[in-house]
């Protein structure tokens, strides 16, 4: 270790000014790479793609989705108004 401790007329490892040189040098470096350094992605469109359309099938389980949100939406909405009314029974009981 005394190596890298030792100062020499011309270079100190330890020296403040030189460690911080290396890491500005470290930090420009690894810019310059980044901004040189870039992958291009060619993205190809085919043409020949058709617009989905969708079939009396996929209208009915898309219709049979909603139905059943709209349930579960009613059932959470029910269940709330239940848990009110017991927090507030249990806040009457309590005084």
């Amino acid at each position: 270790m005394k190596i890298w401790n030792k100062c020499n007329k011309n270079v100190c490892l330890t020296n403040k000014k030189t460690i911080m040189v290396v890491i500005a040098i470290i930090l420009f470096s690894s810019l310059v790479l980044a901004s040189v350094w870039t992958e291009e992605v060619e993205v190809v469109e085919d043409g020949n793609e058709e617009m989905w359309i969708p079939t009396n099938e996929d209208i009915a389980y898309q219709d049979s989705m909603y139905t059943i949100i709209q349930n579960t939406q009613s059932d959470v909405d029910t269940i709330k108004v239940q848990v009110k009314q017991i927090i507030e029974r249990l806040d009457d009981f309590d005084e």
